[in-house]
């Protein structure tokens, strides 16, 4: 198949249907893997939130500006980290500051969002503490805050200080007039020290901070479908084009997450999409194909086919 004729398709049909797909085959895996662990001895939900830069040429893509000289596309992600399956996601031009996806969001009660700082806006996060949810996210280094009560830490585990606070900035307060609990950590692995504000009071405070370690994964899921997934170049150049090219390639991701559930396969992602793109054509079943087991006879389509060569 020639590259324009993908270019035509992906410029003709509309990204949207795609994205349905994708949506469709996201409520099936995140059934699938609703009590998958993933690191934190928790029963409730926990999304990571963050977002990658997909670096375009503006003189090629001009409807997606970022910089003077530079064009870019945002992939907006919340992912599940039971599974590490994406259950938001927004594709946006490269201008579109990370803490508007907050208004996109539909909070859940009881779950928890775990957020870098760049998230920060009090006003958003204050929503989200009225829905009922609950989230983590670092704190800045500027944040203007007021001590009301210091809790007892176990400060051979890394833990500097557990306290309840209250937001003392002129805009901060009002946006947010209710105690936050912040959390100061000396990551032993780095030696770095991080602060978070969470509004979770009864978790431990190693938790909290185990919680965002786990943030992590959704970067290794852009590293992964970077590296394995075609969305870094595009068979088109308009809007359309790329979106769909996107959704497609979430698609590909969520579909062999659901092939490896149900086949309880105990290959990774990556070796299961390898084992698929090389054996496209093989009439030979999924589970035979990916268990490694013989393959049984396979039966011919009509008994009365001809011979060639009688």
């Amino acid at each position: 198949m020639s590259r324009s004729t993908l270019a035509d398709a992906n410029e003709h049909r509309d990204w949207r249907i795609y994205a349905d797909f994708a949506q469709s085959l996201i409520g099936i895996a995140r059934r699938l893997y609703a009590d998958e662990p993933f690191g934190v001895d928790l029963k409730d939900t926990v999304y990571a939130l963050d977002a990658t830069t997909i670096d375009l040429c503006l003189s090629v893509f001009p409807w997606a500006p970022f910089r003077e000289t530079k064009a870019a596309v945002k992939l907006h992600t919340l992912l599940d980290l039971r599974g590490n399956i994406p259950s938001f996601i927004h594709i946006s031009d490269g201008k579109l500051h990370e803490v508007n996806i907050l208004d996109e969001l539909l909070p859940e009660a009881g779950a928890f969002y775990v957020m870098d700082r760049g998230y920060t806006d009090f006003a958003r996060l204050f929503q989200f503490h009225q829905a009922g949810s609950f989230f983590v996210i670092r704190a800045k280094s500027n944040l203007k805050i007021q001590r009301r009560y210091s809790h007892p830490v176990d400060r051979s585990t890394g833990l500097i200080c557990d306290q309840t606070v209250f937001l003392t900035g002129f805009y901060a307060s009002q946006n947010y007039d209710g105690p936050l609990r912040r959390i100061r950590f000396n990551d032993p692995s780095s030696d770095h020290t991080l602060v978070f504000l969470t509004n979770h009071f009864t978790l431990p405070a190693l938790t909290i901070t185990e919680l965002y370690r786990c943030r992590w994964q959704v970067e290794l899921f852009f590293k992964w479908i970077k590296q394995h997934l075609r969305i870094k170049t595009f068979f088109g150049v308009s809007e359309n084009a790329v979106k769909t090219q996107i959704w497609i390639a979430v698609s590909v991701y969520v579909l062999v997450a659901i092939v490896k559930k149900r086949l309880h396969l105990p290959a990774s992602l990556y070796e299961i999409l390898q084992i698929l793109s090389l054996t496209l054509f093989e009439r030979i079943p999924l589970n035979q194909l990916l268990t490694k087991t013989e393959p049984g006879p396979i039966a011919p389509t009509s008994l009365n086919q001809l011979n060639l060569l009688d």
